[in-house]
């Protein structure tokens, strides 16, 4: 019990301790946020202004760039702010909303992709019962269960994680709040309940990546047997961009949960934890916008209609 100290906060992990890289990690940090918000921005408001995308697919799209903006949000800003004051310290109640909120919006995320492949597959496999399927009401309401059942799953898995007692001292090998690197500082006889809460929350996101798959199977056997060029082109283009951020996002947070947790320090902690954290935010308004013609054709709008009306209040503002 002697080794047993009350927590009152976390010190993250630090790029570096010279200022002139410290500068960097702020500036390159500063500008992966910048193309996310932006990136994300540009999806949400294309979505709600342009009324031919006012579709499940488009539906469920935006509340993943929602999740992205959320996600993004709660990492990178404190630690460009850590960077820029020169500290690394977190308080204890930061890093519980910082567990709670990844989880959140990472389980979210996981939910909105395995109903948008449901949706994928009700379109493709079932196209005469789509409008009755995927109805207005049924869509909000699979978006409002996704939603509000992972409040209650992120509580849990939040309380159960800082439930445990802290004997390894306050130093997290990470430059947020990770829980593989929290669960390093537990007292031994206290951690094996958040490993099965950890556990139990693979199986239940297996149970989804299988679901997916299962779907993908089905969408891509019918896919195959549709006659027009044009129409497989079309299934296709509104496919593969959902099943290669579902495996971005399934690949990265798995490996970084389930590989062996170092002793020290680590460039490939780092480097993984950037890519399930930052890459997929940044870089999911780019897939789903290269191959969709309808989101190109809406950001293109939006984004010339934007240049436009700027023109035209320059002209205004010289007469």
């Amino acid at each position: 019990m002697s080794n047993r100290t009350v927590v009152t906060e976390f010190l993250l992990l630090g790029f570096s301790d010279v200022a002139e890289l410290q500068i960097l990690h702020f500036v390159v940090f500063l500008v992966l946020y910048l193309i996310s918000l932006l990136g994300n921005l540009l999806i949400i408001t294309a979505i709600a202004l342009d009324h031919h995308l006012h579709t499940p697919m488009y539906f469920f799209l935006m509340n993943l760039s929602i999740l992205d903006l959320g996600s993004i949000s709660v990492t990178i800003p404190k630690s460009m702010v850590n960077s820029l004051m020169n500290t690394r310290s977190i308080s204890y109640s930061g890093c519980v909303a910082q567990v709670f909120l990844i989880f959140f919006f990472a389980s979210a995320d996981f939910a909105i992709l395995t109903v948008m492949a449901y949706d994928r597959y009700i379109a493709i496999c079932q196209p005469l019962h789509y409008e009755t399927v995927m109805n207005r009401r049924a869509c909000i309401q699979m978006a409002a269960s996704a939603w509000i059942s992972v409040i209650l799953y992120s509580a849990l898995h939040t309380g159960n994680t800082f439930a445990i007692s802290f004997c390894g001292g306050n130093m997290v090998d990470q430059f947020f709040c990770e829980v593989p690197q929290l669960l390093k500082l537990a007292c031994s006889d206290s951690d094996l309940s958040e490993v099965g809460f950890l556990i139990f929350s693979v199986c239940l996101g297996s149970s989804c990546f299988v679901f997916i798959i299962v779907s993908y199977v089905q969408i891509f056997t019918t896919v195959v047997r549709i006659p027009s060029q044009q129409g497989r082109h079309k299934a296709f283009s509104t496919c593969l961009p959902h099943l290669i951020v579902v495996s971005l996002f399934i690949c990265t947070g798995t490996f970084a949960y389930l590989k062996p947790t170092s002793s020290s320090p680590s460039i490939l902690n780092l480097f993984v934890a950037v890519l399930y954290s930052v890459f997929p935010p940044m870089i999911n308004p780019i897939i789903y916008s290269m191959r969709n013609k309808e989101l190109k054709g809406a950001l293109s709008k939006l984004i010339g209609w934007r240049l436009f009306s700027k023109n035209k209040m320059s002209l205004f503002l010289l007469q």
